[in-house]
This record gives structure tokens, C-alpha cells and sequence, in this order.
């Protein structure tokens, strides 16, 4: 005989659960949590990381255990957290390269890290900086820009830690907006500034955190920063978009994010303790170059969507993969 549950009934069994969801959240975590970082160890990304798993692990009373899984553009690790249980015992600190613009880059993902990864935090914006190399002779964007425009077509050359990657087409937006063809020449990691620093490539956008020890040493010149405000990592260094090209913006970020299904009690607790811990860590963080940001998840969410549109053009207009 089937019973049939009658609308107070399942009224009554709704508030059982989202009191246990509640429940469950107040206890949480009650056993050590995954954060998956899908690049290698001693990146803005791991960085950050352990950074806000080190203040997790302090006030919550376990363990927040970093894990590197590192590949295909960020693409390994994101995935191994997409498919982890939703039980936040797993999540995932990425930044916007794997979330962004990995959707458009790669075809063959085997999962959608806009759909089977949900935000919990944005937690910290890190602009590029644009470093030239020390033998370049220039000190100031302007100078740079004519610098760019006197030489022919092609002969100057930039790095990049990827094809598609954000310092990647960070550049070619740059040479976009300037009116100059530079030829792209994509590393794998820190070869990328080896070369530069060495002067045998002319120029590159990197994040603050990898290129702020080289730019205080005097091996690497910053020029200009990529986000619409002046970093307060690099007081002095103007931005693109203050120095004639106002429109100009790009750069990377970092933020926590939990498999699907995730329950929603416990996103917002990892939200909140996210956001609290921003407080002590700020000094920290502006020092290695990034800005804290926090906010809700709802808003971390919108700003992905907004992100992965502008990137989606960039991606294409680059050619980094066919039209």
C-alpha cells in the first residue's frame, strides 16, 4: 500500500532536514578538508592556499590539507574536485584560468567547472603586471608604447606562462588596444621569466605574487598594472587604463569553490570564515602582491559569469584555438 504523505507531513519532514543540514554545518568540519589546487606548489595559486587553509585550520580546529594536483592548465585538479564527494570535505582554491577560461580554450573537457563547481568566496584579485626587461630602454608605459611602435612588425617579443593562459591575453589585448604586433613565445612556468629576466624576451604580463621579489631586486622593470585600480601591492606603478586606455582590464583572481550539491549550510559557513579571515591576512596578502577581496557566494557567482564572457572573446579574437 503506498502512503501518502500529507502536506503538513512533508512540511514537518523539510524542517527535519534543513534542521540536520543546519546542524551538520554548525559541526563542521568535523574531520580534516581537502583544498585541491590544481597547479604546482610555491604559485600565486598554492599561495593563497595555504594561506587561508593555515587561518581555516587554526580557528575551525582541523586540519585544511592542501593538495597539488597540477596539468592541463589547472584543468586535472578542478576536475578531481568536481568529482569529489559534496560533502564539503573537498574544495578546490582556483583561479581564473581553470574556471574562466578553460570553458572556451579546451573542447574536450570532461566536465564544466561552470556548472559542477558552485562558488563559496572570491577571495583575493591579482592583477598582472606589465614587466619589461631590464636592458629594455624604458621606465614608463609611454615610453614602452613608443618603444613598440618604432619596431617593425613582429620583432618585438613577449612571454607567457601558456598559450590561452591569462598572461597570455593580457598581452595580446595590450597589443590590441596599442595598435602593435608582438610575436607571443609561450613557456611552461618559470622558464617564462628565466628568459626575460635574461633579456631574451622583451616583455610579459605576470602576477604580482611571481614577479614582486624580482621588481623590488631591480631584475625585472614594472610598467604599468592590469586591473582598473592602482594595486596596492605596487604603489607608483600606474595602470594600462590611467595611461590612455581606460577601457583596458585584465587580470587574474582567485577564489574557493566546492563540488556541486554542496549543501548550502556549509557553503555559507565556509563563506563567512573565509571572509573573516581576510581581516588578518591582508597585510599578508597586499605584501606578496594580491588584493583580498571576500563577499558572498552569490556575488563570486556572477562574477564568474561576467568573466568567462570576456575571456571567451579574447580567447577567440587570440586565436588561441580555431574560429
Amino acid at each position: 500500500m503506498i502512503k501518502f504523505i500529507t502536506a503538513l507531513g512533508f512540511q514537518a519532514l523539510l524542517g527535519c532536514a534543513f534542521s540536520a543540514q543546519a546542524q551538520n554545518a554548525q559541526d563542521y568540519p568535523t574531520k580534516p578538508v581537502k583544498i585541491i589546487v590544481s597547479f604546482t606548489a610555491g604559485g600565486t595559486t598554492d599561495i593563497i592556499a595555504r594561506s587561508v587553509g593555515q587561518n581555516l585550520a587554526e580557528k575551525l580546529k582541523q586540519p585544511f590539507v592542501v593538495e597539488n594536483k597540477p596539468g592541463s592548465g589547472g584543468n586535472i585538479g578542478n576536475e578531481m574536485a568536481a568529482r569529489a564527494p559534496a560533502d564539503g570535505y573537498t574544495v578546490t582554491i582556483a583561479s581564473v584560468g581553470p574556471i574562466a577560461i578553460n570553458p572556451t580554450l579546451y573542447k574536450d573537457l570532461r566536465y564544466d567547472p561552470l556548472v559542477d563547481l558552485v562558488p563559496v568566496v572570491l577571495i583575493a584579485d591579482v592583477p598582472n603586471v606589465l614587466v619589461v626587461s631590464p636592458n629594455l630602454p624604458v621606465n614608463t608605459f609611454a615610453e614602452f608604447v613608443a618603444y613598440a611602435k618604432a619596431k617593425p612588425k613582429g620583432t618585438l617579443n613577449y612571454s607567457s606562462t601558456g598559450t590561452g593562459t591569462s598572461s597570455h591575453l593580457s598581452s595580446f589585448m595590450l597589443m590590441e588596444a596599442v595598435g602593435v604586433e608582438a610575436q607571443h613565445i609561450p613557456y611552461k612556468g618559470a622558464e617564462a621569466l628565466n628568459d626575460l629576466i635574461a633579456s631574451r624576451i622583451d616583455f610579459m604580463f605576470a602576477t604580482i605574487p611571481s614577479v614582486i621579489g624580482q621588481i623590488k631586486g631591480g631584475k625585472l622593470r614594472a610598467i604599468a598594472v592590469s586591473s582598473p585600480k592602482p594595486s596596492r601591492s605596487l604603489p607608483g606603478v600606474p595602470t594600462v587604463a590611467e595611461s590612455g586606455f581606460p577601457d583596458f582590464s585584465a587580470g587574474s583572481w582567485f577564489g574557493m569553490l566546492a563540488p556541486k550539491g554542496t549543501p548550502q549550510a556549509i557553503i555559507d559557513k565556509l563563506n563567512k570564515e573565509v571572509n573573516l579571515a581576510m581581516i588578518p591576512l591582508e597585510r599578508r596578502f597586499v605584501q606578496e602582491g594580491a588584493d583580498p577581496v571576500g563577499g558572498t557566494a552569490a556575488y563570486f557567482q556572477d562574477f564568474i559569469r561576467a568573466e568567462h564572457l570576456k575571456w571567451k572573446k579574447v580567447v577567440i579574437d587570440s586565436g588561441a584555438i580555431p574560429r
